[in-house]
């Protein structure tokens, strides 16, 4: 990220790699009820078409988080939480981690890196980052779309048992359902977050309207969470109902997106619009603050771990 001074000792490639990733857990941990709340309200639509009922369970952020407090439990707004913290140790840690180091290659090593380099490094480490990761991405958005009506309607009866059940009912190739919409959806999200951020938190510093510290990591986490929702929230809404789908429910994505278009509308795509802006900005503003500290004081630790005296 932009922002060290010539003076500051850069954080190195494994400083990065797992703030990246702690930081991301911790953000994870504090917005996890909005992300599920999103998902919930993402596919509501198809769980109306499979039961055919009109009716609607969800409505709005908070009355979908009441909703589930009072008819599944508070436990709920943590379904998928162990996947999810899998998921950001092996996602962030990649997309987020290597960021600085995939601008660096795509700039062969220079400081001054231009918007095409920075949206490819964004590409890259996006599309990575995906390929690792995507098994615990598919678990989690199934424990959190996983409706309990009863103790044996579940679904899944723990994260190893989702992993377990998903390859031995859909195969191996189960576990990476939808990877391509995940691709394409963290490709788009990687270069809006992390370009975004790096962009306006340059700007802030360059014209001196902030020091490189919690308010100009705030502001700057904030425009890139706003950015992202509205550039991803289609592909994510695709991505989540393509994931959750039953075995043959959709042929592609594209499939999934056009029966959205033609039983929804095209609103359908922008589902749980209000929980992905509330959750993307808060946790970028988390994550990247968060981020941020921990770089410093693992570089600091790091250095009295070298040089103690």
């Amino acid at each position: 990220m932009v922002g060290m001074k010539p003076k500051d000792v850069v954080p190195s490639a494994a400083v990065k790699f797992f703030g990246a990733g702690l930081a991301a857990c911790i953000a994870d941990l504090i917005t996890f009820p909005l992300d599920t709340a999103k998902v919930r309200l993402q596919i509501q639509g198809e769980s109306h078409k499979i039961e055919g009922s009109g009716a609607v369970k969800y409505r709005g952020v908070f009355g979908t988080i009441t909703t589930m407090v009072r008819t599944e439990g508070a436990r709920s707004l943590y379904n998928g939480l162990v996947a999810g913290l899998q998921r950001q140790m092996s996602f962030a840690s990649v997309r987020i981690g290597l960021y600085d180091s995939m601008k660096q290659f795509y700039t062969r090593g220079s400081d001054n890196a231009g918007i095409v380099a920075r949206l490819m490094a964004g590409c890259t480490t996006g599309a990575m980052a995906v390929t690792f990761a995507q098994p615990t991405d598919v678990v989690k958005v199934r424990f959190q779309a996983q409706v309990r009506l009863t103790e044996g309607e579940r679904r899944y009866t723990g994260t190893l048992d989702a992993y377990k059940t998903i390859a031995r009912d859909e195969g191996v190739r189960g576990l990476w359902k939808g990877c391509m919409p995940n691709i394409t959806r963290n490709v788009i999200v990687n270069c809006a977050e992390l370009v975004t951020y790096d962009t306006i938190k340059e700007l802030i510093l360059k014209y001196g309207l902030m020091t490189d510290n919690l308010p100009c990591h705030f502001t700057a986490a904030f425009g890139a969470g706003f950015c992202t929702t509205i550039v991803a929230s289609p592909v994510d809404v695709i991505k989540t109902r393509f994931m959750n789908s039953a075995s043959g429910q959709y042929s592609s994505a594209i499939n999934c997106a056009l029966t959205m278009v033609r039983n929804e509308g095209a609103t359908a795509f922008y589902k749980g619009f209000m929980p992905s802006f509330l959750r993307l900005g808060s946790w970028n503003i988390v994550m990247f603050v968060t981020y941020e500290q921990l770089k410093r004081s693992m570089t600091r630790a790091q250095q009295y771990w070298e040089s103690p005296f």
